[in-house]
């Protein structure tokens, strides 16, 4: 335990916060999500079995979940891998990887990549949301299911020694059941005795972040060390938002590259554009939640990777980075996002 304070925790082992560089929060390197997999629209379902190809690349990104091959990211090692050494001549410096247990974490290949790339991957220790969680993990107790976590970051992940160095993503639903309930407290209890950074995929619901970090607090987690993800597709009202960002926890906009006419798993949503993305990150800087905000792009799908015409793990730095310059958001803060509030986060106390 000793050994992991003031460190960092990647899949080649400890290293120093300062050896970071810029960092991507929320990211998937190779997971399977058939588990989200939605009927295509009436009169579409062709299309879901189809190749990927060009002339299909619109309707693949605004139904990317009923493309069942789409769902397959961990097909895509050596696209990936490609698109990991673009990101680091970019600039880049390390990964988060928040594949959890339900959606096929791959810990051998995280590994393999960080070798081949020279990019900084952490993996993240945990469970999915509640639709992806055997019968056997929905009747464990909070002690078992500690258990599991902790021993994940301590030992190795899925039967071999390499080691997560976050928890999370841990999934939540809307409304919460009761097996992510009992995750949730589980995740507090083991961070509360490792010290080690959390990262937590809310509810489609602006309520979901709040119930969430009520029981997480109760369990005796500690905010601080705690990410909500995916606040742009979370929490639209900006009173609600600065009332969320009083509670402590790092605010997350990690959606960035997805913009949707439609979205399949919330049609009451209005995905944001990565402009009114901007705009609302800027709108924090300018309430004073500089030191706790945290940008990444959350791909998980391979029509996001460049190889099939997306924007890829450093659309941040080549698109994003400039405009937000352009938008009067200034290169000091801009580190911050990218490598001074992710330092923080993920060094463990």
């Amino acid at each position: 335990m000793s050994l992991l304070r003031v460190k960092v925790q990647t899949v080649l082992g400890l290293m120093e916060p300062s050896q970071l560089g810029r960092t991507m929060t929320h990211e998937h390197l190779t997971m399977n999500f058939s588990c989200c997999y939605y009927p295509p629209p009436l009169g579409q379902e062709v299309l879901s079995e189809k190749p990927i190809e060009m002339k299909n690349l619109f309707w693949l990104k605004q139904n990317p979940y009923s493309h069942k091959e789409n769902l397959l990211l961990c097909q895509e090692i050596n696209a990936v891998r490609e698109e990991l050494l673009h990101y680091k001549a970019a600039g880049g410096g390390t990964i988060v990887e928040n594949t959890t247990t339900g959606i096929h974490r791959d810990v051998k290949t995280l590994k393999q990549l960080a070798e081949e790339t020279g990019v900084h991957i952490i993996a993240g220790a945990g469970f999915y949301v509640g639709a992806t969680h055997s019968p056997e993990m929905q009747a464990m107790s909070v002690e078992q299911l500690t258990e599991i976590i902790v021993n994940e970051v301590l030992n190795g992940a899925d039967g071999t020694n390499i080691k997560c160095g976050v928890i999370g993503e841990i999934g939540c639903s809307w409304p919460l059941t009761e097996s992510e309930n009992k995750v949730l407290q589980a995740t507090a209890h083991a961070q509360s005795h490792l010290g080690c950074p959390v990262i937590i995929h809310p509810g489609r619901n602006s309520n979901s972040p709040f119930q969430i970090i009520r029981i997480f607090q109760e369990a005796g987690g500690d905010i601080s060390k705690t990410v909500m993800s995916h606040l742009d597709r979370t929490i639209f009202d900006e009173k609600k938002l600065l009332e969320f960002a009083q509670l402590g926890c790092y605010l997350e906009y990690d959606l960035f590259g997805t913009e949707f006419i439609f979205y399949q798993m919330s049609p009451d949503i209005d995905m944001p554009s990565d402009n009114e993305r901007i705009l609302r990150v800027r709108m924090l800087i300018d309430e004073g939640y500089e030191d706790k905000l945290l940008i990444a792009q959350d791909i998980h799908t391979k029509n996001r990777l460049k190889k099939y015409g997306g924007h890829g793990y450093s659309h941040i730095l080549e698109n994003i980075v400039p405009k937000m310059l352009v938008r009067g958001i200034s290169q000091n803060k801009i580190d911050k996002l990218l490598i001074a509030n992710p330092k923080q986060w993920l060094t463990f106390k």
